[in-house]
């Protein structure tokens, strides 16, 4: 049964970013995938929207007054 592992290989060394293979030696098969960062985790917004964003109140309570929301009335 075939089995897949995903790693990376940078320098011409294997760092596997799942399990690795409980193998010593073995024949495998290599695809190249399209250059993304698979081991990227974090995006990063793109830099055009960097220092535009703006807290107008309180994270936790409301911005707008109970009394003015209209589908409480």
């Amino acid at each position: 049964m075939l089995q897949s592992y995903e790693a990376i290989i940078e320098n011409g060394q294997v760092q596997w970013l799942t399990e690795q293979p409980p193998v010593k030696s073995a024949r495998v098969i290599v695809t190249i995938l399209a250059d993304t960062e698979p081991h990227k985790l974090r995006r990063n917004p793109p830099v055009s929207i960097a220092g535009k964003g703006k807290t107008l109140g309180d994270l936790v309570s409301s911005l707008v007054q109970e009394t003015d929301w209209e589908c409480l009335k």
